[in-house]
């Protein structure tokens, strides 16, 4: 039986580091249109936006620079990869 993607999502192992966040958000952007592109392109759905506030958790991030790219500078403020030894271990090709 083949896997759904949630399955193979679920088997990838997150090493956080709760005291660097590799992604900032610029919380006083204010484009909805913009900002409602980089929510619903997250494949991972890190992203939220709810009452005029963006939401983000770095927790899970899969890595794939989406947010980055569609953003341009304008939601995502920066982007980095994670410090050594954390971020996402893909355990399923």
């Amino acid at each position: 039986m083949a896997m759904s993607i949630d399955d193979k999502l679920g088997l990838n192992r997150f090493h956080a580091d709760k005291s660097y966040p590799h992604i900032t958000v610029n919380q006083s952007f204010t484009d909805v249109k913009e900002i409602e592109r980089v929510v619903m392109a997250c494949p991972a759905k890190l992203y939220s936006y709810n009452d005029g506030k963006i939401g983000f958790n770095h927790e899970g991030c899969l890595e794939c620079g989406t947010c980055r790219v569609l953003s341009g500078g304008k939601v995502v403020e920066s982007w980095n990869h994670p410090q050594g030894g954390m971020g996402v271990e893909f355990r399923h090709g």
